[in-house]
């Protein structure tokens, strides 16, 4: 699994013009799966997110974690994470999951981040044609690969 996560003041996503999903003060995560993407992966991946102390403490120390601050999370699927750019300019996806592999560990993924974060996720609709607005805080923006685990 690949994750771009971002440190927000607020976030929406839109289908069709209308709010499938929005918070306050937490982080956006756009999330790639691939075929190889397992249980083990979908768990270290939201529990590493939940606990990424890059909100500011007391003294203005990225030292708290969007857990601590109670802050929320607005999870989007996107296979174009995936992208291989190494030949010509037109990108290929063929390491991005299909759907019938892909929904099941986006809705298990979004899942194991309620329990982990110990409230509701919000949510874009999976291969929907989607508008996401965000004002990005900092700007603080994360990538986390569970293949490559830095």
């Amino acid at each position: 699994m690949r994750a771009v996560i971002q440190r927000v003041s607020n976030a929406l996503v839109k289908v069709d013009g209308a709010i499938t999903g929005q918070i306050q003060q937490g982080l956006l995560v756009l999330v790639g799966i691939e075929d190889s993407d397992g249980q083990e992966d979908l768990e270290w991946l939201s529990g590493k997110i939940v606990n990424l102390r890059i909100f500011n403490d007391e003294e203005g120390v990225m030292n708290k974690s969007v857990k601590d601050i109670e802050g929320e999370v607005l999870v989007v699927s996107q296979f174009t994470l995936h992208a291989a750019t190494k030949k010509g300019n037109r990108p290929s996806y063929i390491r991005a999951s299909k759907p019938e592999i892909a929904v099941p560990m986006y809705e298990k993924f979004k899942q194991q981040l309620a329990t982990d974060l110990g409230k509701e996720i919000q949510s874009g609709i999976f291969g929907a044609d989607m508008k996401v607005e965000l004002l990005n805080d900092g700007p603080v923006t994360i990538i986390i690969d569970t293949k490559n685990k830095e």
